[in-house]
């Protein structure tokens, strides 16, 4: 694909942009640094050569799917996810279901569909169920203030995939100096996605591969200015990593926790069902949803995310930004629905 295709994805979007061109500008006007929101958006869809979706995401792994009364996005994006339909369908009531999942999800509404799949640790979403709901970035204040500026600044990523990857990116490219740190026993499910797009979220950073065990992690954060990370606060505390004693511990740090639905709530979510639960789709002719770009949840929470660590080291810092993938794309989708004239 030549870089025009990478505007040319940015028409079916353009209607939602409006919050993500502001957040975009509000980062370049306190770093200096300007936000390519097609490169951010769409090029990794270039990269991989994917094609625009439809009712199946453009990785093929999430599917909107016919429900009783609507329509519920399931996401197999993990071999386990696979391996657990047989038991998906046995919680939907037809374990021996012939016709397979679609015909299983048409017999249940779409709460039941998505209740079934959290059940099992499959993501899934109703469309515009995060709609109206938290605020993209909720912040708690946890440490004292003490103003620095970006050049210099040490974070440390415990993020994998794309959304927090994409915020240290940013903040790299305003002169923070980032670490990148992953398992040894579970290192970034990027790794296996095109290397191309890899290379560039991670451009300059550092790396370091350690074993996630208790104590392990203490003097790789006792360094870090900026944590941005992506886990289940309890997953954290048994390694002994807590956000409120890490702002607690020197002025002007930030702790970035980038979560499906926020940190308090378990949910998994990836890139396509985030969107849906937000609301940020497509229709096709006949009014029904069709997903939007790629991943599109991924790459919007992490320009909101990075504009947030940015606005909050300018203030001072000691905070806790809460950054929820559902409601970064429904802050998108709700511009959308107030920005429609009236009929």
């Amino acid at each position: 694909m030549e870089n025009h295709t990478l505007h040319s994805w940015m028409d079916s979007v353009e209607p939602f942009l409006a919050p993500l061109v502001d957040t975009a500008g509000s980062f370049t006007e306190l770093t200096g640094v300007p936000v390519d929101l097609p490169t951010a958006l769409f090029l990794r869809a270039q990269l991989a050569g994917l094609e625009r979706p439809s009712r199946t995401s453009a990785n093929g792994s999430c599917h909107l799917l016919r429900t009783a009364d609507g329509w519920a996005a399931v996401n197999l994006a993990r071999p386990d996810d696979l391996a657990a339909v047989p038991a998906f369908l046995a919680l939907l009531g037809s374990p021996d279901e012939p016709e397979g999942l679609h015909a299983a999800v048409r017999r249940n509404t779409a709460t039941e569909v998505a209740e079934a799949a959290r059940l099992l640790g499959i993501a899934a979403a109703v469309p515009g169920s995060a709609q109206g709901g938290r605020p993209a970035v909720h912040a708690e204040r946890w440490g004292e203030r003490r103003i620095r500026a970006m050049p210099g600044i040490r974070v440390v990523d415990f993020s994998a995939l794309w959304a927090g990857p994409l915020c240290a990116r940013l903040l790299g490219l305003a002169g923070a100096r980032v670490v990148k740190v992953e398992s040894a026993t579970r290192p970034d499910g990027a790794r296996y996605g095109t290397p191309a797009f890899y290379r560039w979220l991670h451009d300059g950073h550092d790396s370091v591969v350690v074993d996630f065990v208790p104590g392990a992690l203490d003097e790789i954060v006792a360094e870090a200015d900026v944590v941005i990370e992506a886990s289940r606060p309890r997953a954290l505390r048994r390694l002994g990593l807590r956000a409120e004693e890490f702002l607690a511990a020197r002025p002007g740090r930030v702790w970035v926790g980038i979560t499906g639905y926020g940190r308090e709530n378990d949910r998994i979510a990836f890139g396509d069902d985030a969107a849906v639960a937000g609301g940020l789709t497509g229709h096709d002719p006949d009014g029904d949803p069709v997903f939007l770009g790629d991943a599109l949840a991924d790459p919007v929470t992490g320009v909101f995310a990075a504009q947030a660590v940015a606005r909050s080291l300018a203030e001072g810092g000691g905070e806790l930004l809460c950054v929820s993938m559902a409601a970064c794309a429904a802050t998108l989708a709700d511009a959308r629905t107030w920005a429609q004239p009236p009929c």
